[in-house]
């Protein structure tokens, strides 16, 4: 048809080349909510890769680079006209030459154990949050894999292994309170929720080229050459 443009294949080869991994979107129920005004959402992902690649980033450090890849992802994909400011007290989200946040997290909370690392932002207040859900919700970022003798992918060195983002108990600003609740809450699931989610999912499938961004911090990078195993860490920042 005029008008219209196929793929160029050197571009597919490309993108080919650079994934590392495979992943997954997985089809889960995107949010809920309760009396309170509070939603949820959850997104997951499958990635799979050779268990060699895995077990080579497999610690506390490279749980941290992949909390720094998805603040970087964030800036990325809003062009620039967002950015993650990097404070004494946690993370904040802010429009490139506004004077105001949209959203204010504390200090990160990682907990590794076994097959299962996560990373914690509590949410502080923000002007995407309404005044009675400051510091109860958060943004939490999940990695599992399988156990280390399970056999997935029967005859290949691949292994699958999930990531989960998850928003909890937060109170949206948009949705209102009282009447205007009713009205506010469609408004928040056509709007804000929907940007979410595109947003994250965006992230989850940009994981395939396993492209981890250097650790701001380091909270945890002394920790990288600890075993994982039986390991919690409740390190901030």
């Amino acid at each position: 048809m005029r008008g219209v443009r196929g793929r160029d294949p050197r571009n597919e080869i490309g993108r080919r080349r650079q994934a590392r991994a495979r992943v997954k979107v997985l089809d889960v129920p995107e949010s809920g909510s309760s009396p309170d005004g509070s939603v949820s959402t959850k997104q997951v992902a499958e990635v799979t890769l050779p268990r060699e690649e895995l077990d080579g980033i497999w610690n506390p450090e490279y749980l941290e680079r992949l909390a720094g890849t998805y603040w970087r992802f964030l800036m990325r994909v809003s062009l620039g006209l967002l950015r993650v400011r990097y404070t004494e007290d946690g993370r904040e989200i802010v429009p490139i030459g506004a004077p105001f946040v949209l959203l204010a997290f504390h200090r990160p909370d990682y907990e590794i154990e076994g097959d299962c690392g996560t990373v914690t932002w509590r949410i502080k207040k923000g002007l995407l949050v309404a005044p009675a859900g400051r510091t109860k919700g958060y943004l939490r970022l999940s990695v599992k894999r399988p156990p280390a003798d399970g056999q997935e992918h029967p005859g290949s060195d691949l292994i699958t292994g999930t990531v989960t983002s998850e928003v909890a108990n937060f109170y949206p600003l948009i949705a209102g309170w009282g009447w205007f609740s009713r009205v506010g809450r469609g408004l928040y699931r056509i709007t804000q929720l929907r940007i979410h989610v595109i947003v994250t999912h965006a992230f989850l499938r940009s994981l395939a080229r396993l492209d981890l961004a250097p650790s701001v911090v380091g909270a945890l990078r002394a920790a990288a050459t600890e075993p994982v195993e039986k390991e919690k860490t409740p390190a901030s920042r």
